[in-house]
């Protein structure tokens, strides 16, 4: 039992938060018993991993603790630990009397509030599955997620309200006010009179790490999104990683060197020598992480090494935009051989040399992958040949265990031959001092087969320089790389561009750029 009556007293006693009382279903009672019902037949020694446990364990020891603040809103609110897992209760109850089974999927549509961190919980309470939904989709996207994880439910913030509109499934909408007019609000209190005197012990614990507990949709480079499913245990850990913070850098020129050195994790792309220099500048040391969209967490790390610090700048970024070795909550990493034309799928993997020549694909395997591709058993068979998840990432294996992405299976350009990493082209393009970003892909060619081509936006700065003169840009490119990159690589067109297609994550949708290509 854990007495929480300062739970009402913690606004009331501060005149300060007294404007932040949450609504009355959100006070917990003053005696709680934190302990969801253990079903039958588990053995004493075990203990199964649920990302629940933390939030309740949380509230158990620090019922009057801060938990959530959510200022930037006309109405702003406060919760402490206790009142953050009453409300992930009443959201829990809600959906059982809503008629929600375990298993089933419940959407989610909002920015970053109290109620998506409510949904996560609360929806594990229920022992159902959560789907969070990318808030920059199209209304088209977002009906197709819909459709395709057969939600039962979906929750949406009140200024995205358009995304559902016309959708098949029950709709509740939040306001973001914490009042008790708000129909979420409502559907809360309405939970809270549901659970009566049943509290968590009504709710049951969920016995199996393997049993589903979360969708998430990828942003789709390729066509439509495709779903990964993700279970308990792995939830698990990523609720310990304390994603509670925003930081951010801005471009500010009078800032001051750190006293000490702070390091920072990199990941989505390689770091550049521009940017390992300008992040040294002021005592930032760059840890580059690689494999965040399969997994919880990097797959692999790149672990500085103190003598790289002797190296020169250029020579420091190379080693540093390696993907490295195998990260701590990483079974495994390796790089093999892919699967040849002819081969049966089930042939045991074959790693390559580690000569940091050979090139192959990344494989890992370890308890933060994901658990499957919903609804999609073909690729998941595929994903997983060997026993490992097979990447699409093509990669050569150092000499010093080292791993190092060359490019993803599908963008290498096949040129008279021999392979081009569009990836390496991008970095080397990326070093001249006129470029802000760039993308290379392959373009058909009558005697080569495929060439390069590079799509570049010129930095803000510079643009004036090279306005009407694309073409001396261009060779002034050629000639930057012509010494850094083999003839077969070296881009045969480059295009000036204001802006390159990208996904609402992001990400350069070189899909698009090939179309473009294609109409050459």
């Amino acid at each position: 039992m854990a007495n929480i009556q300062c739970a009402e007293e913690f606004f009331m006693a501060n005149e300060a938060l007294r404007h932040f009382r949450p609504t009355q279903a959100s006070i917990p009672p003053r005696e709680v018993n934190y302990r969801l019902r253990l079903p039958s037949g588990v053995p004493v020694h075990i203990h199964a991993l649920n990302p629940l446990a933390f939030l309740l364990r949380a509230a158990q020891v620090y019922p009057s603790k801060l938990a959530l603040v959510h200022p930037d809103v006309p109405h702003p609110v406060i919760y402490s630990y206790g009142v953050w897992a009453q409300r992930v209760q009443n959201f829990a109850y809600a959906l059982i009397q809503a008629g929600v089974k375990p298993t089933d999927r419940i959407a989610i549509i909002a920015p970053n509030t109290p109620a998506v961190a409510e949904a996560y919980h609360g929806v594990l309470g229920a022992r159902a599955v959560i789907c969070a939904i990318n808030t920059r989709l199209t209304h088209g996207e977002v009906a197709y997620i819909l459709e395709h994880s057969e939600s039962k439910l979906v929750f949406v913030d009140h200024e995205y309200t358009h995304l559902v509109k016309g959708a098949k499934v029950p709709v509740v909408v939040i306001n973001d006010n914490g009042r008790e007019d708000d129909p979420y609000e409502q559907f809360l209190t309405s939970g809270r009179k549901f659970s009566g005197e049943r509290g968590w012990p009504g709710l049951e614990w969920e016995r199996n790490e393997d049993a589903p507990c979360a969708l998430n949709y990828t942003s789709g480079t390729t066509g439509r999104s495709r779903c990964v499913s993700g279970y308990e245990a792995l939830s698990a850990f990523f609720r310990e990683l304390r994603m509670g913070l925003q930081i951010g850098l801005i471009n500010a020129p009078q800032a001051r060197r750190l006293e000490r050195p702070v390091r920072a994790i990199i990941a989505g792309s390689a770091p550049t020598a521009h940017l390992i220099g300008e992040l040294e500048k002021i005592n930032i040391v760059p840890i580059h992480v690689y494999g965040l969209t399969c997994t919880y967490g990097p797959s692999t790390k790149c672990y500085y090494q103190p003598h790289w610090m002797s190296l020169s700048l250029e020579e420091r970024a190379k080693l540093l935009a390696r993907q490295g070795h195998s990260f701590a909550t990483a079974e495994d990493a390796r790089v093999v051989f892919q699967l040849k034309e002819g081969e049966i799928p089930d042939a045991p993997l074959v790693d390559v040399p580690k000569d940091g020549k050979t090139m192959g694909e990344i494989v890992f395997r370890g308890n933060i992958v994901m658990k499957e591709y919903f609804k999609d058993p073909e690729a998941t068979c595929k994903a997983f040949r060997g026993g490992y998840f097979n990447t699409g990432d093509l990669a050569v294996w150092h000499p010093d265990g080292y791993i190092a992405v060359q490019d993803r299976s599908k963008d290498i350009i096949i040129s008279g031959g021999e392979n081009a990493s569009s990836l390496a082209i991008e970095q080397e393009l990326a070093t001249h001092p006129d470029v802000l970003e760039v993308s290379v892909v392959a373009r058909p060619h009558p005697k080569w087969g495929e060439r390069p081509m590079a799509f570049v936006i010129l930095h803000p700065q510079k643009a004036a320089k090279w306005k009407g003169r694309h073409a001396e840009f261009e060779q002034d490119l050629k000639k930057h790389v012509r010494g850094r990159l083999p003839g077969f690589a070296c881009p045969e067109w480059v295009s000036v561009v204001d802006e390159l297609p990208k996904t609402s994550t992001g990400k350069i949708q070189k899909v698009e750029l090939r179309k473009l290509v294609a109409k050459l």
